[in-house]
């Protein structure tokens, strides 16, 4: 029973907290900034009416012809509730792509779309909209970011919305790879809601919780006709279907089972035999050319492509010492699968510097730090530490990117040393063109390489930093890819395949060539120029350049290029043209005003969609005349590994000195761990930050008091942290043994026998006894403590006790004190 004294001093004790409780609050408030511009999560109305979904399904077709895909996308709306509707759906894609038709579907009644300036054809859209008409808008917010808008969808209402583009696949280091991205991630912003731009507002937009799928269905199919033998093709995504029609002939398509796959980027790769690409030189002249010869129509335009293999990557013996300047992102929504891939990486990356390299690493979100005031000698010490405060990051804030870049630009250099610099991201942000700007003006001698990370980056961030810093960029969408990647990294900066090149024509007269400068190779990727010609196709191409030490020249004859079904490279030229004057550059004053006039003649020229210019399709008759309209924004899912934290979670991590591990001396980052559920005690300790120096009120004994519990509460949050460890990523080998086969060692591990095939380059279910597999499996080693019984830890890792037993070769149900035990 508590004496009289005991109650005092809790009274006096919660008295306390509550104070700085409302201090603490109140400071707050008056801090808390205006509202940005946010992602949300979605609050399903309770109004049945109204269909808050009415995106029911995106289907794919994806034809490839030699080198050009040629994709047909189809949205289906429907609308299932009892008012008329206008939908808002914000969807991705790809980089490359050259959109170049849409056509809307009502009933039998198809109605082709027609390019418009952009303001244009937005103010005609809003006055079929109040008119009743039911009418569809396609307009871009970045090269990979669209925005269709369709009003007027009557109750019942199935509309179909089909857009078509086209685009060039380019091989690197021998393999072709189509991706399709299927869903834009939150992004980061930071620009205040009353201020943002009607081409801003789109990042605004609904999200369904983690983990729950798709709301609507997505299929994808695709041919490819190579022209050549295909010696494999597959999808690293998704589980699909695979065909060979003949040699050179293949189609694959989606699992059924992949219904709800439209949460990540689908991705098919496929490699010709012999690894050999297609190159050489692709013409196309306009109609009105071949049949009256009159120069001066526009269709008569002569158009080329020419696809030049490069050589074989050079072997340098003779490396120069490198200083590589690592920034990376450690914001929210790296929460979890991002950054556990992001420290695989780097792990890699930093692990393997040579010990003449020098380095350094900066962790960025709503703040930024770098790890050492100089950059450091590539020591096994000076490695481990970083990789350790790496390791102890969890990913929280926003992805303030610009800050950091500016910060790392303007680090000391290292005297002597070649320059690199390595940005880790998922590239959740908004100002793409900002950071293109700030690498090209400061970067110096320096070159910038940017890896993505995730299921659905922003691609357009990770190439544009990579253009604008002359280096490469990467994907990489699951851990397998992180060492392969990490690989390829090495082998690029060490040895660039071609350098200093240069295009001749000689006897064929060209202009309006899209790229006059070509960048430093740095895989084994053909170089493309894009272009215009006059009269009759002869004369000579030639590329000369440096390869390693040695001069490298190679020709190209005019006259044995390829005329037929080659329509694409019209509107391909018109993209890189659009992709070089606008996607990577900003315009002031005057200049953006002749650039804006320049971009949209363009977009109405060659019928394409772009920053300036839209697809606007309106029907004829009034469908809506009691002119009522609900507007609902589309919700998206988030994309596959991206957790929760990417929605609304700005707060910053405060660095403050502790992450600078400068030789000889090593300060500890530090930071607080989310919350996690376990079946210990069900306590949610915080650490309480009370300052001692506020008012001076309380005795000496109360603050004494106050000090104690707050150390027994930061014992308690290390001892919960520690006595249950997360399952991380490893790799392991299995050699098969009788009676296995690929479903049950995927079984017994927990993983798909789909990750098995692709770890291990299988091409069917068949595995023999003495095999050796490499697995990628979720493991932990558990190591038991007093009281622990097989039944709670099956319950915390949510496994059965048979599977315990099994993974452990145990027989019976009893545990001894530090007996160690393997989870997968």
């Amino acid at each position: 029973m508590k004496t009289s004294t005991q109650y005092l001093s809790t009274w006096r004790w919660a008295s306390f907290l509550l104070m700085a409780f409302l201090v603490s609050f109140q400071t707050q408030a008056q801090q808390k900034p205006g509202k940005t511009l946010s992602p949300y999560f979605l609050v399903k109305s309770k109004n049945s009416k109204v269909d808050q979904m009415p995106l029911k399904e995106t289907s794919v077709d994806v034809n490839i012809a030699g080198v050009m895909a040629d994709v047909t996308v189809t949205q289906v709306y429907k609308n299932e509730g009892k008012n008329t509707l206008e939908a808002i759906y914000v969807f991705p894609g790809s980089t490359q792509a050259a959109v170049y038709a849409m056509t809307m579907t009502i009933g039998e009644r198809k109605l082709i779309a027609k390019i418009e300036e952009k303001n244009k054809a937005r103010q005609q859209y809003e006055t079929a909209k109040k008119q009743g008409k039911t009418a569809s808008l396609l307009e871009q917010h970045r090269p990979n970011v669209f925005q269709m808008n369709v009003a007027n969808i009557l109750p019942k209402d199935v509309i179909k919305v089909e857009l078509h583009y086209t685009e060039l696949l380019v091989p690197t280091d021998g393999v072709y790879e189509f991706s399709y991205p299927t869903v834009v991630g939150p992004r980061y912003s930071d620009t205040p809601a009353a201020k943002a731009t009607a081409n801003e507002k789109w990042v605004k937009n609904p999200y369904l919780n983690e983990g729950n799928k798709p709301n609507y269905t997505f299929d994808i199919n695709t041919v490819i006709n190579a022209g050549m033998p295909i010696q494999q093709m597959a999808c690293t995504s998704h589980k699909v279907n695979v065909k060979y029609a003949d040699k050179s002939t293949g189609k694959i398509s989606l699992k059924k089972s992949e219904k709800y796959g439209g949460n990540r980027d689908y991705i098919i790769r496929y490699r010709l035999a012999g690894s050999k690409i297609q190159s050489g030189l692709l013409l196309y002249e306009g109609e009105n050319e071949a049949a009256s010869g009159n120069e001066s129509d526009e269709a008569s335009e002569k158009f080329f492509l020419m696809m030049m293999q490069p050589p074989k990557a050079p072997k340098n013996t003779q490396i120069p010492p490198r200083e590589y300047v690592f920034i990376v992102d450690v914001s929210g929504s790296m929460h979890g699968f991002p950054l556990s891939v992001s420290k695989r990486l780097l792990k890699n990356l930093i692990g393997k510097l040579r010990p003449t390299d020098k380095f350094n690493v900066m962790l960025f979100e709503s703040s930024n730090q770098m790890m050492s005031p100089e950059s450091m000698d590539a020591t096994p010490a000076n490695i481990a530490k970083a990789i350790n405060v790496i390791n102890r990051q969890r990913g929280g804030g926003g992805t303030r990117l610009l800050p950091a870049l500016r910060k790392a630009l303007a680090f000391k250099e290292t005297k002597d040393y070649s320059r690199s610099f390595v940005v880790v991201t998922d590239g959740y942000i908004t100002v793409e063109k900002e950071a293109y700007e700030l690498i090209r003006g400061n970067l110096n001698k320096a070159n910038l390489f940017a890896f993505g990370i995730g299921s659905s980056v922003n691609r357009f961030l990770i190439e544009g930093m990579a253009r604008a810093g002359m280096g490469e960029p990467f994907i990489v969408t699951h851990g397998t890819e992180a060492d392969v990647k990490a690989e390829k990294f090495r082998q690029y900066i060490q040895n660039p395949v071609l350098t200093n090149i240069r295009v001749n024509y000689n006897g064929f007269e060209v202009y309006d060539v899209a790229n006059t400068s070509i960048p430093d190779v740095f895989a084994e990727r053909p170089i493309i120029v894009y272009g215009k010609y006059r009269g009759v196709p002869k004369g000579k191409i030639t590329i000369t350049g440096l390869s390693g030490n040695k001069k490298y020249t190679k020709t190209i004859k005019v006259s044995n290029a390829t005329q037929d079904n080659n329509q694409a490279i019209r509107y391909l030229w018109a993209r890189e043209r659009i992709k070089l004057e606008d996607d990577y550059r900003r315009y002031y004053g005057a200049d953006r005003q002749k650039h804006i006039k320049e971009i949209t003649r363009l977009g109405l020229k060659y019928n394409l969609l772009t920053q300036y210019t839209s697809f606007i399709a309106i029907s004829p008759e009034v469908r809506n005349k009691e002119g009522k309209i609900v507007t609902v924004n589309q919700p998206l899912p988030l994309p596959k590994g991206v957790s929760k934290h990417a929605v609304g979670n700005k707060s910053s991590v405060n660095y403050s000195r502790t992450m600078s591990i400068a030789p000889g001396r090593v300060k500890r980052y530090k930071r607080k761990r989310p919350y996690r559920q376990t079946y210990a005690p069900r306590t949610k300790a915080k650490e309480l930050s009370i300052s001692s120096r506020s008012s001076g009120s309380g005795s000496k004994a109360d603050m004494d008091e106050v000090e104690d519990v707050k150390d027994e509460l930061k014992k308690m949050q290390e001892k919960i942290s520690r006595l249950y460890p997360r399952q991380s990523k490893q790799m392991i080998r299995h050699v098969v043994k009788a009676g296995e086969s690929l479903e049950s060692i995927a079984k017994f591990y927990r993983i798909t026998a789909q990750s098995i095939q692709r770890n291990n380059l299988l091409k069917n279910n068949q595995v023999t006894v003495g095999q050796k597999l490499t697995l990628e499996v979720n493991r932990v080693i558990f190591k038991v403590k007093a009281g622990d019984t097989l039944r709670q830890i099956a319950r915390y890792f949510k496994v059965k006790v048979s599977q315990l037993k099994a993974w452990n070769g145990l027989r019976k149900n009893n545990l001894i004190i530090g007996q160690e035990l393997t989870v997968y």
